[in-house]
């Protein structure tokens, strides 16, 4: 990599004369490194995030291999980046869920969750014997009192929430793709925000993907037929919504 910080590269702790921080920048970049792509939609009454299963060795068993994580019964977390970063992101985040429900006698709501790992991602980069996680991270889950929720956290440690976003080599275009669906501000019934987020991955890749090829992780309220948990859609159902583009394209 080179050396475009002047020095100002070397700690984390160092602010550079234009105010940044390159080694939090180059967190960012290690994002895009992965070579994947992810993009979250939020739903009336559901909400959905889409990846691309990336296997990077023919010998590895592709069922080993996994972007969507549950944290609990409820919320859903796809992460996008280092491989071994993801494992300590979620780690972090079931314990903050567990320690929650163990401390609460209830379920964690998402946005605190969010604002949690956010919370130790702004320290690590106040800490010279600490680097940030080359990851972003995207929650998803169903509140009671705020219905369907979308969060992204990233190496900054800044969260916020979203109608639809997205992550990693071709964010830009991906939110560009978004914004044109959301301009109207509409309602999405999951079999829409299922779609949409499938249409949008494949539109702004230019390519046609097998079911196999994707991951789809949703939520589900129970006005859409659903009890709110968080579940992975089985190949055949990725399948089904592949269809339903194909044909109507």
């Amino acid at each position: 990599m080179s050396r475009g910080g002047s020095g100002y590269d070397r700690h984390i702790t160092i602010f550079s004369p234009e105010g940044r921080l390159f080694q939090v920048e180059y967190a960012f970049k290690a994002v895009r490194t992965a070579g994947v792509t992810s993009i979250g939609v939020r739903g009336k009454d559901s909400v959905v995030f889409v990846t691309q299963k990336k296997v990077q060795d023919k010998l590895i068993d592709p069922t080993s291999v996994t972007r969507l994580f549950k944290i609990t019964k409820f919320i859903g977390m796809l992460v996008t980046g280092l491989p071994a970063d993801t494992r300590a992101i979620v780690q972090q985040a079931r314990q903050q869920a567990a320690d929650f429900r163990f401390k609460f006698g209830y379920e964690v709501p998402v946005d605190y969750l969010a604002k949690v790992l956010a919370d130790k991602a702004q320290v690590y980069t106040q800490h010279a014997y600490m680097r940030p996680l080359g990851v972003v991270s995207m929650l998803i889950g169903v509140d009671e009192e705020r219905g369907p929720q979308l969060f992204k956290v990233d190496p900054a440690g800044y969260y916020v929430g979203y109608k639809a976003t997205s992550v990693g080599v071709k964010e830009t275009e991906a939110n560009n793709f978004l914004e044109k669906k959301f301009k109207s501000n509409p309602q999405f019934t999951y079999d829409e925000a299922v779609t949409t987020a499938i249409a949008a991955l494949q539109g702004v890749l230019s390519e046609e993907f097998k079911s196999s090829d994707l991951e789809v992780g949703v939520v589900r309220a129970g006005s859409e037929g659903g009890d709110g948990s968080f579940r992975v859609l089985t190949t055949e159902e990725v399948d089904h919504y592949l269809t339903i583009i194909s044909e109507r394209d």
